[in-house]
């Protein structure tokens, strides 16, 4: 069961993205200039390719708003291209040179099963709808929904905590009040130590036409209790939110509060005791991440997620050209080294997205006002 609902179109190199967005209530004031500076976290962070010195992502409203405020009615977005003018002759919507083809998938890529699954002998048709400058159009949609939470005081937050091989120790890791301030370092970890010797293991990577994978977690302060439900797996909010998640290109896995280390520890020490602080029932701790039984449970939301490395390489790996069928290298596209901080700045943004979803669906209502009101009621 869902009330929201969005759809994103376009292309890496064509005109512009675009994103629709319906279900969100009305009467709600939308902050472009937030979502504009969600988009600019997004191009940042130590290795990122040239396309991040073209685009100056920013968003254009079509409808869904009158003097900033939410009508009901679907939202429409846009972000244009700056680099479709580079691409012009070959990404024209209407009138694009085809003769040149590539036939030369990537390892790791969307390129072979595309190509097999839609029939086309030019793999530039698949791999510019695979690329993750679709997720610019996400983070529109997040951006927007985490804007209803924080002006309830519920926040989003993410640090990165590995790269490569060099990763920061747990111990290390501050107090999710803290994390925000991970923006300061380039690849968006928040002890400068182990920043900078994970800078390093880019530039090595670089250096050596190679890219790195990681790990980041997301952190949500502040939630009701009840959000998700128990009742159909569909709706339990694990996977509300596994699957946006899982959507970002690269993302290979997603684990709540203790994750995998689950395994090793018997059930004492994994599941979260309840105690009485200050009147009020309350944890000893939040091995689960925040939610229980599909639910968020009044703790911190907490969950880790992994991301491969980018799998276009400038020194590619070897290959088969579909056309000639005989063996080569893969085919380059400009690309970047490593783009776990910014996958970690997507995945703070549309984890909002199944977070209200979940809570229109609790709370109701065809105008904020109305949701809010409902809301104040529970508390």
């Amino acid at each position: 069961m869902k009330r929201l609902q969005f759809i994103t179109a376009g292309e890496s190199h064509g005109p512009a993205l675009s994103v629709i967005i319906h279900g969100l209530p009305a009467g709600f004031h939308v902050k472009v200039d937030d979502i504009n500076h969600q988009l600019k976290r997004r191009q940042s962070g130590f290795g990122r390719g040239d396309r991040m010195k073209i685009e100056t992502d920013q968003v254009e409203v079509l409808s869904g708003l009158r003097n900033s405020i939410t009508l009901g009615s679907p939202l429409a977005f846009i972000i244009r291209n700056r680099d479709f003018e580079n691409w012009k002759e070959i990404m024209d919507p209407l009138h694009a040179k085809t003769s040149k083809k590539i036939s030369i998938p990537r390892p790791g890529h969307a390129d072979y099963a595309g190509m097999i699954k839609y029939q086309t002998d030019d793999l530039r048709n698949i791999l510019e709808r695979a690329s993750a400058r679709e997720t610019a159009a996400r983070i529109i949609v997040g951006s927007v929904c985490r804007q209803f939470f924080e002006d309830i005081g519920i926040s989003f937050s993410s640090i990165v905590t590995q790269i490569g091989t060099v990763s920061i120790s747990e111990n290390d890791i501050p107090p999710v009040s803290s994390w925000q301030q991970a923006d300061t370092s380039p690849v968006r970890c928040p002890d400068l130590f182990t920043s900078q010797r994970m800078i390093d293991a880019i530039s090595k990577a670089q250096k050596e036409g190679d890219s790195l994978g990681g790990i980041f977690k997301v952190a949500v302060q502040h939630l009701p209790i009840g959000l998700g439900s128990h009742t159909q797996w569909n709706e339990r909010l694990t996977s509300m939110i596994s699957s946006h998640i899982l959507g970002i290109p690269a993302i290979r896995g997603i684990a709540f509060g203790l994750g995998f280390d689950v395994a090793n520890l018997p059930g004492s020490r994994v599941h979260d005791p309840f105690t009485i602080k200050e009147g009020k029932i309350s944890r000893t701790s939040n091995n689960c991440g925040g939610i229980e039984g599909g639910m968020s449970n009044g703790c911190d939301l907490l969950f880790s997620a992994v991301m491969k490395p980018i799998p276009t390489l400038t020194k590619p790996l070897s290959s088969v050209d579909l056309q000639t069928g005989k063996e080569t290298v893969a085919h380059k596209e400009r690309t970047d080294s490593c783009a776990v901080p910014a996958a970690s700045v997507v995945a703070e943004n549309v984890t909002a997205i199944p977070l209200l979803d979940a809570f229109l669906l609790k709370y109701g209502g065809d105008s904020w006002g109305e949701t809010l009101k409902h809301w104040k009621v529970s508390l």
